[in-house]
């Protein structure tokens, strides 16, 4: 009895734990339309995981990518996705639409939370 006890409040530990980290996650948006993206800076905390939302408003299909980051995430037109990005340490990660290399680069900025 106390096996099956123990097994269910280990089981219940990590359920909560596991749902508290992804609420933890930094959440931002981006629209790519075209090989434009919008807004072209993402500005996200240091040393917390981050949640890009992707749509993709234009007529052809996107790529996000991040050689930087080791992300890429393809959209057709009218998708929606999420890229998932580990904590990062304070800095500048550049990223771009691989489809529409004539079209600038986006860039997250990762700074320290102000305390």
């Amino acid at each position: 009895m106390i096996k099956i006890l123990s097994r269910y409040t280990l089981l219940l530990l990590l359920m909560v734990t596991s749902s508290v980290l992804a609420a933890e996650k930094y959440t931002v948006e981006l629209e790519m339309k075209d090989g434009e993206l919008i807004p072209q800076v993402l500005e996200v905390p240091a040393k917390t995981p981050i949640r890009i939302k992707i749509r993709n408003t234009g007529t052809s299909p996107v790529e996000f990518e991040s050689t930087q980051l080791r992300k890429e995430k393809v959209l057709a037109p009218g998708a929606n996705s999420v890229v998932v990005i580990a904590p990062l340490k304070p800095g500048r990660y550049t990223f771009f639409d691989d489809f529409h290399l004539s079209h600038p680069q986006g860039e997250i900025v990762a700074t320290e939370k102000a305390e």
